[in-house]
């Protein structure tokens, strides 16, 4: 287990020295919160895009 302190977000841009680096995933988690409308629009488009090539590759083999 870590003992880091969980970081909380500000509007203040940090100091390298003062607060480590902040992870991809958690940058990443932040963004996703954000922008809802655009993430949603992304999985759905994502998911849908899969559907139709394993039904379209399925169709092909069959």
């Amino acid at each position: 287990m870590s003992n880091t302190p969980v970081e909380t977000p500000s509007t203040e841009t940090p100091s390298k020295s003062t607060e480590p680096q902040a992870s991809y995933v958690k940058l990443a988690m932040r963004n996703m919160v954000r922008k809802k409308g655009t993430s949603l629009k992304h999985f759905f488009l994502t998911t849908t895009g899969l559907l139709a090539l394993l039904v379209g590759l399925a169709y092909l083999t069959h």
